[in-house]
Order: C-alpha cells, then sequence, then structure tokens
C-alpha cells in the first residue's frame, strides 16, 4: 500500500492509521510528496512505487491518487480516497482558489509557518476537530519548510489541478474506497458522487468524524485499508 498525505502533512501523517493497521508489520509507502505539479507528483509516485501497488490518499493526497492511477490503471491493484474529491470544474471557482492559493503561498513566505499552522488549523474545515487532533496537526505543520509549502500551495491547488471527473469511467478494472468523516459534509457528498461515477466503489462514511480522519478516525481509515477487495462489505454505493 503506497500512502499519500494532505497538505501541509508528511508521510508521517500516516503514523496513527498504519499503527492501527498492524505497525511495523503492516506493508507500506508513505513517502513525502514533492513540492511540484501533478504531472511530477505522478512520476514522483510511480518511480517510488512497486511494479503492482495499493494506492490510498488524503484530501490533496487523494487528488493526487487518482490521477496516478488514471495514468497507470494496470499497476493500481486498489484505490482508497479518503476525504477526497475529483476536483473543481468550474472555471470561476479554479480561478478563485488560484488566487487565495496565491494569498496563502505569500502568507506562508511573509509570515512563517509557525503562524501559519495556527491560522491553517483554525479553518471551519477543522473547526470542530478535537483539541488533541488539531495540536497534532499543527505540530505537523510546523515541522515543514515554509518556502516548500508555498510552492505545493502554488503547485497543487485545486485551481491548478486538472479536475478528472469526466476520466472515472476509465477505472473499471480498480476497486474504489471512498472514506468521509460524517461531520464533513462537503466531501460526504463528494463521496457520494464519486462513487456514483466510478465503476466499482463503495462509500464509508466515519460517525462523528469530520476532515481530519487519519488523526480523529484512525482505527476506522485502517479498517477500511486492511479489507481485501474482494471481501469489502456488500451493499449498495453511498452507504
Amino acid at each position: 500500500m503506497v500512502l499519500l498525505h494532505g497538505f501541509a502533512g508528511s508521510g508521517a501523517s500516516w503514523d496513527a492509521v498504519r499503527t492501527a493497521a498492524g505497525g511495523e508489520a503492516y506493508p507500506a509507502l508513505a513517502p513525502d510528496l514533492p513540492a511540484c505539479g501533478i504531472e511530477g507528483c505522478v512520476r514522483f509516485v510511480l518511480d517510488a512505487a512497486p511494479p503492482s501497488f495499493e494506492l490510498a490518499g488524503y484530501s490533496l493526497g487523494a487528488r493526487v491518487a487518482l490521477h496516478v492511477a488514471l495514468a497507470a490503471p494496470e499497476r493500481v491493484r486498489r484505490l482508497v480516497l479518503v476525504a477526497g474529491t475529483a476536483g473543481l470544474e468550474s472555471e470561476e471557482e479554479r480561478s478563485a482558489r488560484r488566487a487565495a492559493a496565491d494569498a496563502l503561498a505569500a502568507r506562508l513566505e511573509g509570515g512563517g509557518v509557525e503562524a501559519f499552522a495556527a491560522f491553517w488549523s483554525a479553518q471551519p474545515l477543522f473547526a470542530d476537530d478535537p483539541p488533541a487532533v488539531r495540536a497534532a496537526q499543527e505540530a505537523e505543520v510546523r515541522s515543514r519548510d515554509a518556502s516548500t509549502l508555498a510552492a505545493m500551495l502554488r503547485a497543487l491547488s485545486p485551481g491548478v489541478v486538472p479536475a478528472v471527473w469526466s476520466r472515472l469511467g476509465e477505472l473499471g478494472g480498480v476497486p474504489v474506497d471512498v472514506i468521509a468523516g460524517s461531520r464533513d459534509l462537503k466531501y460526504v457528498a463528494l463521496g457520494r458522487r464519486l462513487v456514483t461515477q466510478l465503476p466499482d466503489a463503495r462509500l464509508h462514511v466515519v460517525p462523528g468524524a469530520g476532515h481530519g480522519l487519519l488523526r480523529e478516525a484512525p482505527a476506522a481509515v485502517a479498517a477500511v485499508l486492511t479489507q481485501a477487495s474482494g471481501s469489502r462489505a456488500p451493499g449498495p454505493p453511498g452507504r
């Protein structure tokens, strides 16, 4: 299993999930994504991964994971998207997100990573996360380099990375599990849309959890990761 982290995170973002999945006995690769555009990230993941692998991504990492799977569907045995989306389709939304990403990058470069960490965890997306979850997130953001994070914002913003909703049908041979927290209403809705457009997909909604699933509900994420493709729980998509 190759595990891709979200923005301002690192491979260590998956530590609690890996522990819940079996610790050192769980075979997984969790690289730090490079601060480059989506094509460079796809090449990086495919170069780092074995010839055949399962792939999971969280938030920004889920967007990257979708592009990786579309670039090499014959290599990806299974895909797990945690709090993910296939991108922004409206040029108006994309333009607004590019502008917001540029402003955030400038804020990082001007104010430093310490101030940015507090700002990032206080946004509405994480507002209801438990204090311990937010503290852990802030600590990880503070461990990153400001210039690297600014470069990632500019290169991997949802306003820059192409939307791939129209291409999801190309993943017909890849089983997909989509995970969202029940408090994360935007991503629950996006998850429902994903499973209706992916040929072989299931939605898992984690009760009581928000967007920060890797820290808030690592056992629930691990339970999906360690589930064999052929033994995924039956039921209609969107459960």
